[in-house]
């Protein structure tokens, strides 16, 4: 359905038949010479051609027309969508640091880094959290919103696929990463605000340090669930041959866990994709949706595509027009010049 949020600029619409239909000015002056009778002749056929509506003067009017259907700024309403609000605010706070690079995980039987593993997991939280609203940051060196709260979880869940190792820097600031999202949940009324946090090490950077941030997280209810991502044990080759590693000697659980216990959240060790699985699972019963349902549409605005419109059809009238001049330049410049006799 069609619906126009400034319906009165539709009473610009006549503006140019008004001022058609004014008094035009006057020539000064009693009469206008001929050189001779062709002249008066082409004058006289270019005042019938006048009568008729031009090409040039029809694109002009379509293109008052866009332009004014424009400014109204039309939308198109979708059919309405079933949401289910919860009254949650749930931020996803993901780790970008150069460590997570690491290849210790498995997607379809084949070796993936931390990265892919954390990214396709949260694609089907995501997608389930129908009536949360979710938000994102990234965080490296430094902590950056990646996407705002919202209930669009298609397009929160196209920004985390979007998220590359190194985009935020190649350390680790889980302080800066929490207290970036109490500033993103102080101004809601919800009073539901969670923060899952996903890293795989230690606090390397940032100005804020993370026990400080976790204090400032409880005395706003900010929950905060903490997840430690990484393996215990992966094959790597040396120079003596295959060799069995820790790759997650950096996790700081001591950290995540006091993190989430001074915020009344839960701490989990993800040491495999199908750890993480179970994780969010699980995250799904400690914050429940409920089942509840409200409508909306969504809207689709149109006023770029008329805009658009309206200055093609403007420079197909300048175009036109100049065909017109051109045509009529040449008409003149072929026709024989002969003086009038006595």
């Amino acid at each position: 359905m069609l619906e126009l949020s400034w319906p009165w600029f539709l009473l610009l619409l006549p503006l140019p038949v008004i001022m058609y239909f004014l008094p035009k000015a006057k020539p000064k002056g009693d009469g206008i010479w001929w050189g001779n009778s062709e002249h008066v002749i082409n004058h006289q056929d270019n005042k019938a051609i006048s009568k008729r509506p031009s090409l040039g003067y029809l694109c002009l009017i379509i293109s008052w027309i866009l332009l004014v259907l424009a400014i109204t700024q039309p939308v198109w309403l979708g059919e309405p969508t079933k949401v289910t609000p919860s009254g949650r605010d749930l931020l996803i706070a993901l780790d970008l640091s150069g460590s997570m690079q690491v290849s210790d995980m498995a997607l379809n039987d084949q070796p993936a880094n931390r990265l892919e593993a954390a990214k396709s997991v949260l694609s089907d939280f995501i997608q389930a959290r129908r009536g949360d609203r979710i938000g994102v940051i990234v965080f490296g060196s430094k902590a950056y919103l990646q996407a705002p709260l919202s209930f669009d979880t298609k397009t929160i869940n196209q920004l985390v696929q979007e998220a590359q190792i190194g985009f935020a820097g190649e350390q680790t600031a889980i302080g800066d990463a929490i207290g970036l999202s109490i500033k993103r949940l102080e101004d809601k009324p919800s009073d539901k605000k969670v923060l899952i946090l996903m890293t795989d090490g230690a606090n390397t950077a940032g100005r804020v340090q993370p026990l400080q941030a976790a204090a400032f997280a409880a005395s706003q209810n900010v929950r905060v669930h903490t997840i430690g991502i990484g393996a215990d044990s992966m094959i790597v080759q040396s120079f003596f041959g295959p060799k069995a590693i820790n790759p997650s000697t950096d996790l700081d659980e001591t950290l995540l866990k006091n993190i989430a216990a001074q915020t009344g959240g839960e701490y989990f060790r993800a040491k495999s994709t199908q750890d993480l699985q179970a994780i969010y699972q699980t995250l799904d019963a400690l914050e429940p949706t409920p089942t509840e349902d409200i409508w909306q549409r969504p809207l689709t605005s149109l006023f770029h595509w008329l805009g658009l419109g309206s200055l093609v059809f403007l420079v197909l009238s300048l175009l036109a027009s100049q065909q017109l001049q051109f045509k009529k330049s040449s008409r003149r410049s072929s026709a024989p010049h002969r003086g009038d006799q006595v």
